[in-house]
């Protein structure tokens, strides 16, 4: 093997950084700016809605409901170190977990495995 060859090893070791720099840049992106006592307490009446347009009938005739779906909560092994990681970020552990195999997930959608390759 050459080293230009990524093997199997290398590729989910990359894909293990991209998941915890996206884990990483969730958490940190995930702290608000918003004065929430300051929106607490405001009236209806001096909430300004002057940019939303209106909703027209042809909107709600289009709409549909949308439930969220339920997560499936499953039991995975993880080797000892990288359970540490993940807890020592705090108290969201088996949130950031998921969030980490969520991106593996979706980074890996554009490149399905094809079905019946030929040898």
């Amino acid at each position: 093997m050459n080293n230009t060859s990524k093997t199997s090893s290398d590729r989910i070791d990359a894909s293990a950084r991209q998941a915890q720099r996206g884990a990483a840049a969730i958490q940190a992106n995930n702290v608000s700016r918003t004065d929430w006592d300051r929106i607490d307490a405001m009236s209806d009446e001096e909430i300004d809605t002057s940019d939303i347009p209106p909703l027209s009938d042809d909107f709600f005739r289009k709409a549909q409901l949308r439930m969220p779906k339920s997560p499936v909560k499953i039991t995975v092994e993880v080797d000892p170190e990288t359970f540490a990681w993940f807890q020592a970020q705090g108290d969201s552990s088996e949130q950031q977990i998921a969030v980490a195999l969520k991106i593996y997930a979706e980074a890996h959608k554009a490149y399905p495995k094809s079905e019946n390759k030929s040898a």
